[in-house]
């Protein structure tokens, strides 16, 4: 994804124990290769301020203070020793007049093949802390859409679910359609399926308006399911899970 892409597309939950929990929802999503975010090419169609109908802003993401996206993708990408990338694309949610949360980002690293040779899964969750998963093969070859590379769970996401186990990220990436499905696994079993899939379409403003009424308030929307999703959980009757300290370390292989 070297130009900047709207992503049409849903996104799917799927609980398989202790009781079985379904859902999916239509969204959208901006990628945004960071090269051209950081330049200011993007700006007449995504304005980087914090308040706008439709617009980006750096401290969501990264450092969190502004700076260099790409120096923070750089820097953690050696610091777990890996190669800098010819380009990332930055896939997120985009602010909403103001708002945003983004569940999860994915900063698509590819080399001067154009290649995915690394992903980096940017993780929030709704106590304002955040951690990232680098996905890369140890022999550093490309990620081909059938791979499934693993890591053990390092963050507390969901409170009804413990922070042991570990996550299976697979990522099917082409010219006009994504796919990205995430498994979440506890001793061998099979406790949680999450997927991303959708169409890909040039990032113009004519697109984003439309999927701004397609999907008006999109990030507000997010936010409000999660809640939503928990309160059924709760009447499953699903036990809570305390939050646990994060841990010192922000990112893991």
């Amino acid at each position: 994804m070297k130009s900047a892409q709207l992503l049409f597309g849903q996104v799917m939950h799927r609980r398989l124990q202790p009781r079985v929990h379904h859902f999916r929802y239509g969204i959208y999503y901006v990628a945004l290769p960071l090269d051209l975010l950081e330049s200011g090419a993007l700006d007449a169609v995504l304005p980087r301020r914090r308040f706008a109908l439709c617009g980006f802003d750096a401290r969501d993401h990264g450092a969190r203070d502004g700076s260099s996206l790409r120096v923070w993708a750089d820097a953690l990408l050696a610091e777990h020793g890996l190669p800098k990338p010819a380009y990332i694309t930055l896939v997120c949610l985009p602010r909403i007049l103001g708002y945003v949360f983004n569940p999860v980002s994915f900063w698509l690293c590819y080399d001067c093949a154009e290649q995915l040779t690394a992903v980096l899964c940017e993780v929030n969750n709704t106590f304002g802390e955040s951690h990232t998963y680098v996905c890369a093969h140890p022999d550093q070859r490309p990620i081909e859409p059938h791979d499934w590379l693993t890591a053990q769970k390092q963050f507390h996401v969901s409170p009804f679910l413990q922070r042991t186990g570990e996550y299976r990220f697979r990522f099917a990436l082409s010219t006009d359609q994504c796919r990205i499905d995430i498994q979440y696994e506890v001793d061998d079993q099979k406790v949680l399926v999450t997927c991303l899939s959708g169409q890909l379409n040039i990032l113009t403003q004519s697109a984003l308006r439309r999927a701004c009424w397609r999907h008006p308030l999109v990030t507000l929307k997010a936010i409000a399911l999660i809640h939503y999703q928990a309160l059924r959980l709760i009447g499953k009757g699903i036990a809570y899970v305390t939050k646990p300290l994060q841990r010192c370390v922000r990112s893991s292989r």
